[in-house]
């Protein structure tokens, strides 16, 4: 699929949900009160009531800003947005003018009240229409539900008639995330760029990006080129792998890639544009198999791995405790963190495996030399201290609920993969949280029943994803302002094609969306 294929079925799949809501008919009358799933919006909005009349929409209609560098991008983004489904409405430029009789105003107004920082106005009458809003994010999303009811409207000729209404409108949690797994199979910029936008589209602001695993290192560090140019290639499993002999080298071809740093900063870019933020994810001290390959010295045993290796599974590598990796550890971390101006840097710590650790005398004698107990407090250790560079850099670690072992420093926030326990305990113990449970937001598995295709075999239906609870009542009405909220995840094991990640992906994505934004009363299979 090219970026306009997968673009478009994106598209088609966000349409298909929103009409199987349900739609009232262009011939009645528009009724005085529209309830949320009636509009054809996705996610459903806080607050909707429906007014009389329609505004007509052309190519002709005047789109105008006011309020400044924040207000004229979500404009200009909004013609690109309509022109992309709907040509014939191919506006103007927008200019910077007061909304006027006529017009489509996009409003950024630093004194509006009760909308919070992602929140949006919006206002349909016979006479125009305007978005209103604190903050250019919250210009966003209001730009991304006119878009939805503008399209979603069928054409009469060259225009469109759009309903006269009012939305209010806010999210319910402030993380509302996708991870998306590029470690086990590359995916493009482009198609990264692509799927930023398609999560634009839907109003999730987190794209958490899986760069470092056992079986890939994808991420361009300067200081330490093996990285790349080793351990983000290997070869494909399977005798035909084994067969394929690239000329140039006389040994199988390699298959992989990687993110130069240049490619990382315009992905970053392009997201904060579309207000999402890009966490990135680098792996320890487990999953580490990649960057032993490439730094043998950073590694437990006499024997480390030779080979990126191209099975999944949980891998026995660990990094060593030595000072000089630690050392290692900050001088990615810096790049990385100059890379990526994300408040959060994700460390993993998860399926860290303790055997080498236990087996080794020279990993026992160094944990006696730190009075450590045990390798469970020993990576305590290891996360602490990584988590006190993360902090001397200004941004905050998070990691995989595993990190709640051995201890925890205070500012650090615990994504719970194992169910919801970790969320549960992290928000007991007064740390941040965001709920991200297996099998529940798992989209490696399989969509319905009896399906063939690659995929974890478990069913995840969309509707189980659209009724997951994100505040589980474990976690007391005091404790629940930890939870900053939701997210999916897209390990991509058995996604080696950028068709398969955008599979399966949607529609669940628009389910996960809509628990992330809208309020709980307008969550309704």
């Amino acid at each position: 699929m090219n970026k306009n294929q997968v673009w478009n079925f994106a598209l088609c799949v966000l349409f298909s949900l929103a009409a199987a809501c349900g739609s009232p008919d262009a011939t009645a009358p528009k009724p005085v009160q529209l309830d949320a799933p009636h509009l054809g919006l996705i996610p459903a909005p806080s607050h909707s009531n429906g007014a009389v009349g329609t505004f007509r929409v052309a190519a002709t209609t005047d789109i105008v800003y006011s309020g400044g560098e924040g207000a004229v991008g979500v404009a200009q983004y909004f013609v690109v947005l309509i022109k992309s489904q709907r040509p014939d409405l191919a506006f103007r430029q927008p200019k910077e003018n007061t909304p006027a009789s006529g017009s489509i105003a996009f409003v950024l107004d630093a004194d509006e009240k009760g909308q919070g920082a992602e929140g949006y106005s919006l206002s349909v009458s016979p006479k125009g229409v305007t978005v209103t809003a604190r903050t250019s994010a919250g210009l966003f999303y209001g730009a991304v539900t006119l878009w939805q009811l503008i399209t979603s409207e069928p054409m009469q000729g060259l225009s469109v008639d759009v309903p006269a209404l009012r939305i209010t409108d806010a999210p319910r949690f402030a993380w509302r995330g996708v991870m998306l797994d590029s470690a086990r199979h590359f995916q493009s910029p482009e198609y990264v760029k692509g799927f930023i936008d398609w999560m634009a589209l839907h109003k999730l602001n987190v794209l958490h990006w899986h760069l470092v695993d056992d079986q890939g290192w994808r991420l361009e560090i300067k200081k330490y080129p093996r990285l790349t140019s080793v351990g983000a290639w290997r070869v494909p499993a399977g005798q035909a792998a084994q067969d394929d002999i690239d000329p140039a080298t006389g040994k199988p071809r390699q298959y992989g890639g990687f993110y130069t740093q240049e490619q990382v900063r315009d992905i970053v870019a392009h997201a904060a544009k579309r207000h999402i933020t890009v966490v990135p994810e680098i792996e320890m001290p487990g999953h580490a198999t990649a960057a032993v390959v490439a730094y043998p010295e950073l590694g437990v045993t006499n024997k480390p791995p030779k080979a990126v290796p191209e099975e999944w599974g949980i891998f026995p590598t660990l990094f060593n405790v030595d000072d000089s990796t630690f050392t290692f550890i900050e001088n990615v971390l810096a790049e990385t963190i100059e890379l990526f101006p994300s408040e959060y840097i994700h460390v993993g710590g998860d399926e860290a495996m303790k055997d080498e650790w236990h087996a080794s005398p020279r990993i026992q004698a160094r944990m006696k030399e730190l009075g450590v107990k045990d390798e469970h407090a020993l990576q305590g250790y290891f996360i602490q201290r990584v988590g006190k560079f993360i902090d001397s850099k200004g941004r905050k670690l998070i990691g995989w609920d595993e990190i709640l072992e051995g201890g925890l420093a205070a500012n650090a926030t615990v994504m719970s993969w194992r169910g919801v326990d970790g969320a549960i305990a992290a928000a007991k113990a007064g740390h941040d949280t965001v709920l991200s449970p297996a099998p529940d937001l798992y989209f490696d598995h399989w969509q319905s029943p009896g399906d063939t295709s690659p995929g974890r075999s478990n069913t995840l239906s969309l509707k189980d994803v659209y009724l997951f609870n994100p505040l589980p009542a474990a976690i007391a009405p005091e404790q629940r302002q930890h939870v900053l909220g939701l997210q999916a995840n897209l390990w991509a094991e058995f996604m080696r094609s950028e068709a398969r990640v955008t599979y399966m992906a949607f529609p669940r994505m628009a389910a996960l969306a809509e628990v992330a934004w809208s309020p709980p009363e307008r969550i309704n299979w």
